[in-house]
């Protein structure tokens, strides 16, 4: 029980890390077209976002796929940014089945972006044979979820303040905390390192 508790708070300091933000804000990029009634799409996206991450860290972990850290260090803020993006360019459109789904997947491919953003410290981290790494792994992922899962109940929580007691309309809240996560996350993709390779 110990293990696992080591490595479910491994997860959960990785997405609650005020140090790396960017999980942050791809979650907040996520989730705030939604209130609680979408409560069944939010948790379908950040459980394939999960599954994304750890199907990332399994590839890894058993050498499957290997991704350049500083190409992964540049499509992170990249995800966040289209995420934004699409907030404001679908801002007052009726969301069609067949668009939320295409929205999942996409959430499942930024996922394993993000899941090999970590790969390289979680196999320094683990060590060992790869049959002593599957287990680790998975209780890492449930650390990840839940912190996910408290980020989002947070972001829900202030998007509700902000409409009720603020009185800003859902519109005018998609626009300003879209536009603000675009405002964070364009500098990460000038100063990064790909630019001087």
């Amino acid at each position: 029980m110990s293990e696992f508790w080591v490595y479910f708070q491994i997860g959960l300091h990785h997405v609650l890390d005020i140090q790396a933000y960017d999980h942050v804000l791809f979650l907040m990029a996520l989730v705030i077209p939604f209130t609680f009634k979408d409560w069944k799409k939010i948790i379908l996206s950040v459980t394939l976002f999960t599954l994304g991450h750890t199907t990332a860290l399994v590839f890894s972990v058993y050498k499957i796929l290997v991704v350049k850290a500083s190409f992964i260090e540049f499509l992170i803020p990249i995800t966040i940014l289209l995420t934004a993006i699409y907030n404001l360019a679908s801002i007052g459109k009726s969301n069609k089945k067949g668009k939320i789904n295409w929205v999942f997947l996409i959430t499942l491919f930024f996922g394993i972006i993000h899941g090999f953003g970590f790969s390289n410290y979680f196999n320094t981290l683990l060590g060992g044979s790869s049959n002593s790494k599957l287990v680790p792994l998975l209780e890492f992922a449930l650390g990840i979820e839940a912190a996910q899962l408290t980020v989002v109940l947070a972001v829900l929580v202030l998007a509700y303040i902000v409409q009720t007691v603020f009185k800003y309309s859902r519109r005018d809240w998609i626009l300003v905390g879209s536009a603000f996560i675009v405002g964070v996350v364009l500098p990460m993709i000038i100063e990064s390192e790909i630019w001087n390779q």
